[in-house]
């Protein structure tokens, strides 16, 4: 007897079916606007239609430019459900890198919220587009919202297949020209879904171009409820935790950092917190100590990369503060992920070695757009070469160190920038650090520092100087340590240590 094939779905289907099962609850806010979970699914439907109806379709690519709108998730949505390719500009680009983006992936349509109007107007002046929509009146383009509201809300059929190309996401293209990492439907099918015990209260507050759109989905596709901010401000974060009773967040390390420190975390009560999710760059144990005694048994890192997906995680009962090699550590690698650390000709290391960290796992992507000899590169094999230095040990617990652009290179070896931030941030006068290489004139590498006092702190750079030389040596002791009030972040919220290269001078 033949068995019956199972229907592909994609995620978006998932989600349309979640939003589905309680169509007046409430599922979105947005700076005070809310948003049921009908209204969500009718929307995506009627700007699927409409989009049809401009003769956009299946393998064309949609990109957008928007802040964190609730029509800019249902614009995703509509554009996946027939089989598009979305890519979503992050607003933080120069006009010039977001028009090179806009043109190098095809962009068949391109989705501008409202308040980005003038800045779409300098793209589509670089880069011809057939069709430029807006999600609001605007002084260019079609209302895409007045088009939708002209369609049949009637539900409308995917048109993806398991091979389409879903996401199209570049990297932040501060040097060279940015990486577009392509995955398929069929590769993120199961990744953005996520068993929950308890009703999901997203806050997100980061960019949806980015890890907050996956979150988005996640807690959509579980029946859940999202807040949506237009950017990360810990007094506005703090309130809406305690105002909405908000039971998961994610944020950047820097971030992290940045609400425990705010003078409002104190006093907000933050016990509907469930899981308070950080990852995208390495955190400092010292400060994740601070977190769990501020938050409570609440912490889970994630670890993962665009290019494969999750990797590892660290879940709330293994912050263990008996345990300060834990903090440490990126967690144990997920079910159904393989990591392999390797040394420079590929030699498979033993647990404690530090090497790189190479992957293989369901949800790798299918490669860099019109990038097939950098592709050819990172993937090998079936397995994609991170580019992060790390160790495993015996465990399971995957630890990362660096990344290998970041790996300083002096006289007598190797600086790992995150061991020497971890230092740095052990200083009770420390809030964060960066650690990055500087070339002098003789084009030898410099470690330089860049630290964020806490508040009312005043330590200065020598006796910071003495804490690296006494407890790593000469090798680690930074030529130079500045100070500032914030770090410079790029727009996924990750320290931004391209410009605080171009703004380091060397010592001379």
């Amino acid at each position: 007897m033949t068995a019956t094939p199972i229907a592909f779905r994609s995620y978006v289907e998932d989600i349309l079916d979640a939003l589905n099962t309680a169509p007046d609850r409430q599922a979105l806010n947005h700076e005070g606007r809310s948003i049921t979970a009908g209204e969500l699914r009718s929307l995506v439907h009627r700007m699927a239609r409409a989009l049809r109806q401009r003769g956009i379709g299946r393998g064309q690519t949609v990109t957008l430019l928007s802040g964190n709108l609730p029509e800019v998730i249902a614009a995703r949505y509509a554009a996946n459900l027939l089989g598009c390719a979305v890519n979503h500009l992050y607003n933080k680009l120069s006009a010039e890198s977001q028009a090179a983006i806009v043109q190098d992936v095809e962009t068949r349509a391109l989705i501008v919220d409202p308040r980005w109007a003038e800045r779409a107007a300098e793209l589509t002046a670089q880069a011809a587009v057939e069709d430029v929509l807006t999600l609001g009146p605007a002084p260019l383009g079609t209302d895409l919202l007045e088009l939708a509201a002209a369609e049949s809300a009637e539900p409308l059929p995917s048109e993806a297949r398991p091979d389409d190309i879903c996401t199209i996401r570049h990297t932040g293209g501060t040097t060279g020209h940015p990486k577009g990492i392509c995955t398929t439907f069929e590769q993120l099918a199961g990744y953005r879904t996520s068993p929950q015990d308890y009703p999901r209260r997203q806050l997100v507050c980061t960019t949806v171009a980015h890890i907050g759109g996956l979150f988005t989905d996640i807690t959509l596709s579980t029946g859940g409820f999202v807040v949506l901010q237009e950017d990360f401000d810990p007094a506005r974060v703090l309130a809406a935790v305690e105002r909405e009773r908000i039971t998961d967040l994610f944020l950047l390390p820097p971030l992290l950092y940045r609400l425990m420190d705010h003078p409002d975390a104190d006093t907000t009560d933050t016990s509907s917190f469930r899981a308070l999710v950080y990852g995208g760059c390495q955190a400092s144990p010292a400060r994740l100590a601070d977190a769990m005694r501020r938050f409570g048994p609440v912490l889970v890192q994630f670890y993962g990369q665009s290019e494969v997906g999750g990797i590892s995680m660290l879940m709330p009962d293994q912050h263990d503060l008996a345990r300060p090699e834990l903090l440490r550590s990126a967690g144990q690698v997920l079910p159904g992920v393989e990591v392999e650390i390797r040394d420079e000709s590929g030699r498979v290391l033993p647990n404690g070695e530090l090497g790189e960290i190479c992957v293989r796992s369901p949800h790798i992507m299918r490669g860099y757009w019109k990038q097939p000899e950098l592709t050819a590169e990172v993937l090998r094999d079936g397995w994609l070469h991170t580019g992060d230095v790390g160790r495993l040990d015996d465990e399971g617990f995957l630890t990362v160190v660096d990344r290998l652009k970041d790996m300083i290179i002096v006289v007598g070896g190797h600086v790992y920038t995150t061991e020497l931030e971890d230092l740095l941030n052990s200083h009770p006068d420390v809030a964060q650090s960066a650690v990055f290489g500087v070339r002098d004139a003789d084009n030898m590498e410099q470690v330089h520092a860049v630290v964020v006092r806490r508040p009312g702190a005043d330590v200065e750079e020598e006796e910071l100087r003495t804490l690296v030389r006494e407890s790593r040596g000469a090798m680690y002791e930074p030529a130079r340590i500045s100070f500032t009030e914030t770090l410079p972040l790029t727009e996924a919220g990750k320290p931004d240590k391209n410009r605080l290269r171009r703004e380091a001078k060397p010592k001379a």
